[in-house]
């Protein structure tokens, strides 16, 4: 399959604002969280502190749906399945971050100077830091 396959597949997401990302826990329950996303060739990108919920989760599994939503989580379209990953690249860390700045522009800038300055007040040795997931075609 190629890019141009993959993202038709994630067509159906491109006028929303956020996806529904979900993720499942071991026990199988899925967790489900609103998120801002932007896709590169056939690629869905998502931003998260790297101690974020969904993070642990990918790692066991990398079984995910996404699902076009609302700010506050609300589906408003059919969920497609997926394969999720941590992004552990530096070049595709660019790539998604460059990504996201595209598709938000003012916002995400401001986001990205926020978290900035939360972690210089924190300044903890054992934080995180940020984290980029990436959403494939099965």
């Amino acid at each position: 399959m190629d890019a141009s396959d993959a993202a038709r597949y994630f067509a159906p997401l491109a006028s929303a604002r956020y996806i529904a990302l979900t993720t499942f826990r071991r026990s199988g329950a899925a967790v489900s969280t609103p998120v801002w996303f932007a896709e590169r060739d056939g690629t869905l990108y998502v931003y998260t502190d790297a101690e974020a919920g969904k993070v642990k989760r990918l790692r066991h599994t990398a079984r995910v749906t996404v699902a076009p939503c609302t700010a506050t989580g609300v589906v408003r379209g059919p969920a497609l399945d997926a394969r999720g990953r941590i992004v552990t690249n530096d070049a595709e860390a660019r790539v998604a971050r460059a990504a996201l700045a595209r598709r938000y522009g003012f916002q995400w800038r401001a986001l990205a100077a926020f978290n900035g300055l939360m972690r210089a007040i924190r300044r903890h040795a054992d934080e995180a830091g940020d984290a980029y997931l990436a959403m494939e075609r099965p």
